[in-house]
């Protein structure tokens, strides 16, 4: 069979050609303009989305103002300090955590500690497995579950064991303050936080993957902070004593202002 002419050749050979044939298609593959499944643009669909949520939170305050008056009192006398004296809700979990401890370990390593630990989940958890759904898998449904029951009775648990025994005030005078009001709270958090982990390690006998203990130390820091902010809004009265919502002394409600 003769040579075809250079005229029919698709690549004529020559020495000095810069490229190489990897392969030829007859038309566009199906992976044309395809991105990752299951996912959507972040802008502009995500953006709209979230732009509409938060129109209709501003239009469902904006209904609720127009029913009820912001709960605002006469001004403040600087001679009278109002009893209790409570925190925004935001910050009552602070507040509440200020009746244990120190407060520079309440009011500053705590929630120092809280803010790096949410930073640093996307740098620990980086798999790609199950990214974007929640809980992952039925094993991580299983251990928000239990996460949850724990945390919530155990910092409740701590609340009222602290408010009934105060070892602050019993040791005050026979530790140093740093060791009796800073170092043992501290430390006793930390042993709270730290024991899930450390069950959750032997139990899975070292097989434990970091989206499973992110879970855990995320589940267990919101019932941490949903216990102490419910606690320092509902359960403390005058003084900033413990009682129940509807035995408060002195006439005084926490859900008047709703």
């Amino acid at each position: 069979m003769a040579e075809p002419t250079p005229s029919k050749q698709v690549f004529i050979k020559d020495g000095v050609k810069t490229y190489s044939l990897v392969e030829i298609v007859r038309a566009p593959t199906t992976m044309v303009e395809k991105g990752p499944d299951h996912t959507v643009f972040a802008f502009p669909i995500v953006a709209i989305l979230e732009l509409l949520i938060a129109l209709g939170g501003t239009l469902v305050l904006l209904f609720i103002s127009l029913f009820r008056d912001a709960p605002l009192e006469e001004l403040a006398n600087p001679l009278v300090t109002t009893d209790p004296a409570k925190a925004p809700w935001y910050f009552m979990g602070l507040q509440e955590l200020l009746e244990h401890m120190h407060p520079t370990v309440a009011g500053v390593m705590i929630p120092s500690l809280a803010v790096l630990f949410l930073i640093a989940i996307p740098y620990l958890d980086n798999q790609r497995a199950g990214a974007g759904k929640w809980f992952t898998d039925a094993v991580g449904k299983r251990l928000v579950l239990l996460t949850a029951v724990y945390g919530v009775i155990v910092m409740a648990g701590f609340v009222a064991v602290n408010t009934v025994v105060q070892p602050r005030e019993a040791l005050r005078d026979i530790l140093p303050p740093l060791i009796a009001q800073a170092v043992i709270p501290g430390l006793l958090m930390a042993i709270l936080v730290a024991l899930p982990a450390g069950v959750l390690w032997f139990t899975r006998k070292g097989k434990v993957t970091m989206r499973e203990m992110m879970l855990v130390l995320f589940t267990l820091l919101m019932a941490a902070a949903f216990v102490f902010t419910l606690t320092g809004f509902l359960f403390r009265g005058p003084g900033f004593k413990l009682y129940l919502p509807w035995d408060m002394p002195n006439g005084y409600n926490p859900l008047n202002n709703f």
